[in-house]
Parts: C-alpha cells; structure tokens; sequence
C-alpha cells in the first residue's frame, strides 16, 4: 500500500508546505498563548491550529481544519497521477471530535439550541460534509486507539485494501481540543509542560525532559494499493497490542510494546536489520522514552537512528501519530529527515535536527494512553 497524497492543518499553518517548512526551520509552532487557565488569565506555550480555513465550510475550526487537510491531500493525490476507484472509503482517526463544538452546545442556554448547533458536534457531520463534496461512496468509519489512532488507522486502511473492500482509502486525523480544561487536565497529570519552551520542556532521549507540549492537527492521507505515479512511501505492514495494565501508565515490562514491534515486523516481511530509522512516538516522558529505549535496544540492538518531532509540532494526541506518519512519508519524497534538534545530552543513536535520509525502512511506533500499542513499518517505493 502506498501513500500518494497529504494534506495537513497544524500549529505551523494550513498547508503541508508550512508544515514542512517550520520543521525544517527547527523552531517549535507553539507560541505563547493567553487565556489557558480556568480563569481565563493563564498563559502557556501550545501549538494550536491558527484561525483560518474557508468560512463556506463551516463555523468550527475543526470541520473547516478537517476539510481543508482532505482537499489538499486529495489535489496533492491527483496531482501526482491517482485517479480515485469507485471505491474510495474513509477512514476517521480521532479522539476529541468537535470539543469547541461540544463545549458551547452544552454550556449555553437550552432555548437557544438549534438543530445545526446538536448536529455541527457530531463526528460524522464533518465526514458527510466531505464525502458529500468528493462524491465517495465507500465506507466510512471511526478509528479511535488514542495517541495511537493515527497508526491503528494506516493498518485498517491497509486491511481494507487487502481484502478487497475498497480500492483507495482516504485516512484523516483530527485533534482541535486544546481548550483550557483539557490544557489543564494534562498538566495536573504531571505529562504536559505548558511553562516554557517546547524545546526545552519536551527532550525525548535527552537528560532533563519534563514531558511533552500540546499541539493540534488535522491530517489527511490518500492511500492506495494501484500504481500511480510521485507516490511518498510504501507502507509495509504493521500491528496493534494493547497493554491491559492501567488507564494511563504503560506496563513496566514492556512486554506488549516488545510484542507489537515483533508482529509489525512479521506482518511486514522484514528483519529488525532492515530497519534503518525509529520515528518514535517520543513525547519526552520517563515511561514512554524507557519503553522505546529498550525497543531500540532489544528489538533492533540499538541499530536504527531514532527521531522524534513531537519537540517542535507538538503532542497532536488523536492526530499525534497521523502527522509523525505524514512526515516519515515526506521524508522519503525530500530526502531530508527534519527532527527535533537535540538539546541535551541523549541516545547515542538520537538525530540531531534535519538530517539526510539514508535508504532504509522507518518503523514508526505509537504509544497510546491506556496501552494502545501500534506500530507500522514506511519505506521506499
């Protein structure tokens, strides 16, 4: 299977050019930002999508983000020869679907509720919106695997592809939900800095790391099992296990993260040698960095370059792993990997900012909350 169109809305803008670019840049897209706390006077560094998108498309930020990444992924598709099947189906990684939505429907005065406001909040408004626009008719579905979805979404695509149910799928990732209450409820569990700078907050692999900052994304892929021309990268393979040890914490063991990466790598036909890069789920907390460390060590024997841009886009949550996997794909296209620049002391095998890209597979894992394991394996084309 591979992906041959993308389209982003992130902290850094609304196009994949922006994207790219901030990363390149090695400057974090969080900017300090007011009105956070519970009272409204708080300030903190989040990467939060910018206003924008086409008013034609809605009053939410999130539907207007979500169409937006979906039109550019499917230009930037076309563009580089794919021509849609009869079916193309969709697939929707998310979590938080439509909180700014939800917020004000349910805190505002009940004779004031329209029929719009109940329905703009639904999860499948924004995707009827844009089958609707697209004239898909495949079908369409929720992934939700937490920070993990983003990954338990490429793999579903992947199933669907295979056994024949579609012939292309259009997969879109989507988390606005930093208002001050999830802000908060992040920071209270001691996993989110929103004090300083990303960069000096958020040290995946390095001494010093505190945890991770917030960002927001939306990001849409096409994938396909035809051949088309200017594709970005092949996705092999890949695997889901789940921990079913604790609501947040990852189990000490390891032993389903070990697990997963092993059955990714079967799935995918490849040995651990052929890993060439580790786009880690990284978000520079003490349980999530042991876990890949000890993946690196004992999966791979400490081979692969391991990256993480989680310092500089931000922890997107839902569509944490949709945007780590749009920028692995792009990688391949530019020939340049653009990491976190390190700013600590770290693994010997840490990336140190952009980077040229070597030949070599890219095993991209995600850690979810609540033990959502899952893990997939990009290369050439």
């Amino acid at each position: 299977m591979s992906i041959t169109g993308i389209g982003t809305v992130t902290g850094y803008g609304w196009s994949t050019t922006e994207l790219w670019d901030g990363l390149l840049s090695g400057k974090p897209a969080a900017e300090l930002t007011g009105g956070l706390g519970p009272d409204g006077r708080d300030e903190g560094w989040v990467a939060r999508v910018p206003s924008g998108g086409d008013p034609a498309d809605g009053d939410s930020l999130f539907t207007r983000a979500l169409r937006a990444a979906c039109r550019e992924a499917v230009a930037d598709a076309h563009a580089r020869g794919w021509r849609p099947g009869a079916r193309v189906g969709v697939l929707h990684a998310t979590v938080y679907p439509e909180v700014e939505a939800w917020r004000d429907f349910h805190r505002s005065d009940r004779s004031l509720h329209t029929a719009r406001g109940f329905i703009t909040q639904m999860p499948s408004t924004s995707i009827a919106l844009m089958m609707k626009e697209f004239g898909f008719h495949g079908p369409s579905m929720s992934v939700a695997a937490m920070c993990s979805s983003g990954n338990a979404g490429l793999i579903t695509a992947k199933m669907w592809l295979d056994a024949g149910v579609v012939d292309d799928v259009l997969l879109v990732s989507t988390d606005l939900s930093l208002t001050p209450d999830t802000i908060e409820s992040f920071i209270r569990m001691g996993v989110a800095v929103a004090d300083t700078d990303p960069l000096d907050a958020s040290r995946p692999f390095q001494e010093g790391s505190r945890g991770f900052g917030l960002g927001e994304a939306s990001v849409a892929m096409v994938v396909t099992n035809r051949p088309t021309d200017g594709r970005y990268a092949r996705m092999w393979g890949g695997a889901m296990t789940h921990d079913a040890f604790h609501v947040v914490s990852i189990d000490p063991s390891h032993e389903q993260v070990l697990g997963c990466v092993s059955s990714a790598l079967e799935s995918s036909g490849v040995a651990p040698e052929e890993i060439r890069y580790l786009n880690a789920h990284g978000p520079g907390t003490a349980q999530c960095t042991a876990a890949e460390t000890e993946v690196l060590a004992r999966s791979f024997g400490d081979r692969p370059q391991v990256y993480s841009v989680k310092p500089l886009v931000g922890h997107c949550q839902g569509a944490a792993a949709g945007v780590e996997i749009a920028v692995a794909a792009m990688s391949y296209d530019a020939g340049v990997i653009p990491a976190s620049p390190q700013v600590a002391p770290g693994h010997p095998r840490l990336l140190d900012g952009v980077t040229t890209r070597q030949p070599g597979l890219t095993m991209k894992t995600s850690l979810g909350m609540g033990g959502h394991n899952a893990a997939v394996v990009l290369g050439e084309i």
